[in-house]
């Protein structure tokens, strides 16, 4: 990891809510986390607990009636005469030049499934041609030497035909490495990778995890991992953010969140993974009972519902926060900070 300190990206209080007429679901509400230069921030938990429109809050590409309330995205741009401006991204217009000028150039996604980002009627390389088009300024023959490169850095056989293929040609792995190849076309300094290894095989899955940390290394880039696979997590994060309804309940190092998790809600994680002292024919641990709706949010402590360690008349009566527990975590949890400086939700809500 690169040993300059200041974050690349600084995530502070974002909350994006999504205001229907059944009600508002609360997305992501109060996040807060950095991404220094070089480092890899996997950012993990249940699927409906916020991990996707918090990246999709930083691109600036939420649909509505999702809108971003409160908070702040803080960017580290890098402007044309070698200077450094901090912008904020929430604060700008989701359309406008500039932001789009980021999105895709200085920050680029890897979507959860390429087959659906990937146009069907449009070869792979022209697709690839056109984003480095959008946001370079050179010739059709140089853009198509410079996906050629690359699609062979990734890995991808024959790259002179493939260029030609469509993405309903290749096989899911040649999709995600073509979908990576797209997303390093302009040299981002920070790489979203939303659950890339959802759809595809094991081992495939570790070929495509084995890639990134290499392109990682390579280009010295920040990448920020989606996925609700803490596995995936141990084999390429440095710091782990782990949510929970819109909320992150737990953050620190990825060897002490594994060797050391604090909140019930990471060792309950945790706990599920199979492993080789595994007895066979027996069930795994879960969590008992699902997220709570959107619509109908405990009060309290969100995970309470579900949690071991339940304190009634603390945890569903007071929200906690997220604060320091050693020198590396931090947790939301009452098991480790006086719920009396914590303010009432029941309270707040009358």
């Amino acid at each position: 990891m690169n040993n300059d300190s200041k974050p690349l990206l600084s995530i502070h209080n974002l909350k994006t809510y999504f205001e229907m007429d059944e009600g508002t679901a609360q997305a992501v509400d109060g996040v807060s986390f950095d991404v220094c230069p070089g480092q890899v921030v996997g950012v993990v938990g249940e699927s409906g607990c916020g991990k996707s429109v918090t990246i999709k809050s930083v691109l600036r590409i939420v649909q509505k009636p999702g809108r971003i309330v409160d908070g702040e995205i803080l960017w580290r741009h890098q402007m044309a005469n070698g200077q450094e401006e901090i912008i904020d991204l929430a604060a700008m217009d989701a359309g406008s030049k500039a932001m789009r000028a980021i999105r895709g150039s200085e920050i680029a996604l890897i979507p959860q499934e390429p087959m659906a980002a990937f146009s069907p009627v449009h070869s792979v390389g022209s697709q690839i041609i056109e984003a480095i088009r959008l946001h370079m300024d050179v010739g059709k023959k140089e853009a198509r030497r410079i996906a050629i490169e690359r699609l062979h850095e990734v890995g991808m056989p024959s790259p002179e035909q493939r260029m030609d293929s469509y993405s309903w040609e290749l096989s899911g792995g040649l999709r995600q490495r073509a979908m990576i190849a797209m997303a390093l076309s302009c040299n981002p300094t920070l790489l979203i990778a939303d659950e890339p290894t959802t759809a595809i095989d094991v081992t495939t899955q570790a070929q495509v995890l084995n890639l990134l940390r290499r392109l990682q290394q390579e280009h010295n880039m920040s990448i920020i991992f989606i996925t609700h696979d803490l596995g995936v997590i141990a084999q390429i994060a440095d710091y782990v953010v782990v949510m929970y309804l819109g909320r992150i309940v737990e953050t620190g190092p990825v060897d002490d969140i594994f060797h050391n998790p604090q909140h019930p809600y990471t060792k309950a994680l945790l706990e599920s993974i199979p492993t080789i002292h595994s007895a066979s024919k027996e069930f795994l641990p879960t969590i008992e009972g699902s997220i709570p709706h959107p619509f109908n949010r405990p009060a309290g402590c969100p995970f309470y519902p579900r949690c071991s360690a339940f304190m009634p008349g603390i945890c569903d009566m007071r929200t906690p926060i997220l604060k320091p527990v050693n020198q590396k975590q931090s947790v939301s949890c009452f098991l480790y900070h006086d719920a009396s400086e914590h303010s009432s939700t029941v309270a707040s809500e009358l």
